[in-house]
């Protein structure tokens, strides 16, 4: 019977440590993430069964308008990639948030916040909402290893 159970429900931990590099495209502006590496812990449940999702929303991300119409992109490398990760913008105060960036690792910069207008308030912020899942045939960090992205934000005219 526990050998049983043993292998209908698999727990596994994935530490996602988002490292978050900031580049800087005109002089003087800038971009800046609060709330550090974000770590979530994952467990799946049993074979078929759903994606089991952790959220976080630790992190802000603050940044500066250019002069110009301009846009924020995201990526991310993170070697051997088992597992799902998606960031999302919320209560965006200067842009248009883009629907939620799956990251994969080697993809393009994907655009994440659009139309940040020229004027208005020179400050701008973001919540970052980090969404990490695995499912049952993705196995388990322990097998595997942890997952470990660096997260590049990029501001850029549009």
């Amino acid at each position: 019977m526990l050998r049983a159970i043993h292998r209908g429900v698999i727990n596994f931990t994935c530490i996602l440590s988002l490292m978050v590099l900031i580049l800087m495209v005109a002089s003087g502006q800038s971009m800046r993430v609060n709330g550090g590496n974000v770590t979530m812990t994952i467990t799946t449940g049993t074979a078929g069964g759903q994606l089991l999702n952790v959220f976080n929303t630790t992190s802000s991300l603050a940044y500066q308008k250019q002069n110009i119409l301009s846009k924020i992109t995201v990526r991310t490398v993170c070697l051997g990639q088992s597992f799902n990760l998606i960031v999302a913008a919320t209560n965006v105060t200067a842009g248009v948030a883009a629907p939620a960036v799956t990251l994969i690792n080697g993809s393009p910069a994907i655009d994440f916040i659009r139309d940040i207008p020229k004027t208005g308030a020179r400050n701008a912020t973001c919540i970052l909402q980090y969404t990490a899942s695995a499912t049952f045939a993705q196995g388990n960090s322990t097998e595997l290893n942890n997952d470990v992205h660096i997260v590049t934000f990029t501001i850029q005219s549009q």
